[in-house]
Protein backbone atom coordinates (compact mmCIF):
# COMPACT_ATOMS: atom_id res chain seq x y z
CA UNK A 1 0.00 0.00 0.00
CA UNK A 2 2.77 2.44 0.92
CA UNK A 3 4.48 1.79 -2.41
CA UNK A 4 1.42 2.91 -4.35
CA UNK A 5 1.31 6.26 -2.57
CA UNK A 6 4.98 6.86 -3.22
CA UNK A 7 4.55 5.96 -6.87
CA UNK A 8 1.63 8.40 -7.18
CA UNK A 9 3.65 11.17 -5.54
CA UNK A 10 6.60 10.57 -7.85
CA UNK A 11 4.35 10.75 -10.94
CA UNK A 12 2.60 13.96 -9.85
CA UNK A 13 5.33 16.36 -11.11
CA UNK A 14 5.50 14.55 -14.44
CA UNK A 15 1.74 14.74 -14.88
CA UNK A 16 1.73 18.43 -13.99
CA UNK A 17 4.47 18.99 -16.54
CA UNK A 18 2.37 17.27 -19.22
CA UNK A 19 -0.65 19.36 -18.29
CA UNK A 20 1.41 22.51 -18.81
CA UNK A 21 2.11 21.35 -22.38
CA UNK A 22 -1.59 21.09 -23.22
CA UNK A 23 -2.66 23.41 -26.03
CA UNK A 24 -4.33 26.66 -25.09
CA UNK A 25 -8.05 26.92 -25.89
CA UNK A 26 -8.66 27.95 -29.48
CA UNK A 27 -9.86 31.54 -29.72
CA UNK A 28 -12.44 32.45 -32.37
CA UNK A 29 -13.25 35.90 -33.82
CA UNK A 30 -15.53 38.07 -31.66
CA UNK A 31 -18.31 38.18 -34.29
CA UNK A 32 -18.40 34.37 -34.45
CA UNK A 33 -18.35 34.10 -30.65
CA UNK A 34 -21.28 36.52 -30.44
CA UNK A 35 -23.32 34.36 -32.83
CA UNK A 36 -22.48 31.15 -30.95
CA UNK A 37 -23.10 32.69 -27.53
CA UNK A 38 -26.51 34.07 -28.57
CA UNK A 39 -27.85 30.50 -28.30
CA UNK A 40 -26.58 30.21 -24.73
CA UNK A 41 -28.18 33.54 -23.84
CA UNK A 42 -31.50 32.48 -25.36
CA UNK A 43 -31.34 29.22 -23.40
CA UNK A 44 -30.76 31.21 -20.19
CA UNK A 45 -33.86 33.29 -20.93
CA UNK A 46 -36.43 30.55 -21.57
CA UNK A 47 -36.69 26.78 -22.01
CA UNK A 48 -36.32 25.42 -25.52
CA UNK A 49 -39.37 23.42 -26.59
CA UNK A 50 -40.16 21.17 -29.54
CA UNK A 51 -43.34 19.38 -30.49
CA UNK A 52 -43.61 16.79 -33.23
CA UNK A 53 -46.30 14.54 -34.60
CA UNK A 54 -46.15 11.78 -37.15
CA UNK A 55 -48.99 10.93 -39.50
CA UNK A 56 -48.83 8.21 -42.11
CA UNK A 57 -51.21 6.65 -44.61
CA UNK A 58 -52.70 4.56 -41.78
CA UNK A 59 -53.34 7.55 -39.54
CA UNK A 60 -51.60 8.81 -36.41
CA UNK A 61 -48.26 7.12 -35.72
CA UNK A 62 -46.79 9.01 -32.78
CA UNK A 63 -45.51 12.26 -31.45
CA UNK A 64 -43.25 13.87 -28.93
CA UNK A 65 -42.84 16.91 -26.73
CA UNK A 66 -39.37 18.01 -25.70
CA UNK A 67 -38.48 20.68 -23.13
CA UNK A 68 -34.81 21.54 -22.60
CA UNK A 69 -33.77 23.63 -19.60
CA UNK A 70 -30.29 25.09 -19.33
CA UNK A 71 -28.46 25.17 -16.03
CA UNK A 72 -28.15 28.94 -16.48
CA UNK A 73 -31.93 29.28 -16.49
CA UNK A 74 -32.38 26.96 -13.51
CA UNK A 75 -29.82 29.01 -11.55
CA UNK A 76 -31.55 32.25 -12.59
CA UNK A 77 -28.49 33.74 -14.29
CA UNK A 78 -28.92 36.93 -16.28
CA UNK A 79 -28.79 36.15 -20.04
CA UNK A 80 -26.64 39.25 -20.58
CA UNK A 81 -24.07 37.99 -18.09
CA UNK A 82 -24.12 34.52 -19.69
CA UNK A 83 -23.56 36.11 -23.11
CA UNK A 84 -20.70 38.36 -21.96
CA UNK A 85 -18.85 35.55 -20.19
CA UNK A 86 -19.31 33.18 -23.13
CA UNK A 87 -17.93 35.69 -25.66
CA UNK A 88 -14.99 36.49 -23.37
CA UNK A 89 -14.21 32.77 -22.92
CA UNK A 90 -14.46 31.90 -26.64
CA UNK A 91 -12.79 34.96 -28.19
CA UNK A 92 -10.65 36.36 -25.41
CA UNK A 93 -12.33 39.73 -25.97
CA UNK A 94 -15.40 41.56 -24.74
CA UNK A 95 -18.51 41.63 -26.99
CA UNK A 96 -18.64 44.49 -29.51
CA UNK A 97 -22.05 45.48 -28.13
CA UNK A 98 -24.29 44.32 -25.28
CA UNK A 99 -26.65 41.39 -25.69
CA UNK A 100 -29.71 43.63 -25.85
CA UNK A 101 -28.27 45.39 -28.93
CA UNK A 102 -27.35 42.17 -30.75
CA UNK A 103 -29.27 41.42 -33.97
CA UNK A 104 -31.98 38.85 -33.34
CA UNK A 105 -32.21 39.23 -29.57
CA UNK A 106 -35.62 40.95 -29.58
CA UNK A 107 -36.96 38.67 -32.34
CA UNK A 108 -37.01 35.56 -30.15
Amino acid sequence: MAGRGALGLSLAPALLGLAACAPAPVQIPVAEAERVCMVQALDARAPRTQVGIGVGSHGYRGGFVSVDLSSDQILGRDPSQVFDQCVQRRSGQKPTRPLYEQPGWRVH
